[in-house]
């Protein structure tokens, strides 16, 4: 990625850099897997990047049919807002970030519970009305087209479009530009017809179906989205949320989410 990132998480988990871009390599999850053995029963609330929206939400479903008993309460948002509610007190079990900058900032406040480890990677696309009216091609043709809708400045999705406009030398007048609150409000800023063009991940733009064309932007022109998923200290239900967690790395949680979209943790895995 393209800031550089020297805080607690990387003392926790091991990297690696492939075409530029900060790769996690996955931890060991047996820990994890014992929870799956115990007796689970209750419910955690899982605090989930946006991005995550569909694909926790058929894990969920899978995970509740498993384990009857037991209730996993999504709460999906932007990873910067979702520290903010961790940081101030709010009910969290699980937090599923979206970088590892969010995730290192609820770690360095002592809220995490246990070493965070990698459960995916996205990457970013744009995202055009359907049939790509405006023939877009590449992040050199946004400053062109109208409206972008570019997620806010400090929320993940708005961080690593940033990165990728700024090593291509691509500059969209701010007057041409509409935020999102998250992943999920910016694309629908094209969805709903307010703009031309957005960037956000990949993930979205498989979930937003028919609404919008996607245009992938060259691997060697992306950047790596890491998504980061630790126990928060204050939970109530440890057994349960470690055993959320371990589903979640598990291989029926990994087909979940490629299913929908998103990278292997591990880039080295066969």
């Amino acid at each position: 990625m393209g800031t550089s990132h020297n805080g607690t998480i990387q003392r926790l988990i091991a990297t690696v850099v492939v075409a530029g871009s900060v790769l996690v390599v996955v931890g060991g999850t047996a820990t994890l897997a014992e929870a799956k053995k115990q007796k689970l029963s209750g419910s955690i609330t899982v605090a989930e990047a946006a991005s995550d929206t569909e694909a926790f939400a058929d894990i969920k479903t899978k995970f509740e049919k498993q384990n009857p008993g037991t209730t996993i309460n999504l709460n999906p948002a932007a990873s910067s807002a979702l520290v903010a509610q961790i940081l101030g007190g709010a009910p969290a079990d699980v937090f599923a970030s979206a970088d590892l900058a969010n995730m290192d900032k609820v770690v360095t406040a002592g809220k995490v519970k246990a070493a965070p480890q990698i459960y995916a990677r996205n990457q970013i696309e744009i995202a055009v009305k359907p049939g790509n009216p405006k023939g877009v091609k590449s992040v050199t043709d946004l400053p062109s087209v109208g409206i972008v809708s570019l997620c806010g400045a400090t929320v993940p999705c708005g961080v690593y479009a940033a990165n990728i406009l700024q090593r291509a030398n691509v500059t969209i007048p701010e007057s041409s530009v509409t935020r999102g609150a998250d992943a999920k409000t910016t694309i629908a800023a094209v969805a709903q017809g307010d703009a031309q063009a957005a960037m956000v991940y990949v993930t979205d733009v498989k979930a937003a179906g028919s609404t919008v064309t996607g245009v992938q932007i060259p691997e060697d022109q992306n950047t790596i989205a890491v998504y980061p998923i630790a126990p928060i200290a204050g939970t109530r239900n440890g057994n349960l949320a470690n055993a959320f967690i371990a589903y979640v790395l598990s291989p029926a949680g990994q087909k979940i989410l490629a299913k929908h979209g998103f990278l292997r943790p591990n880039p080295l895995a066969p």
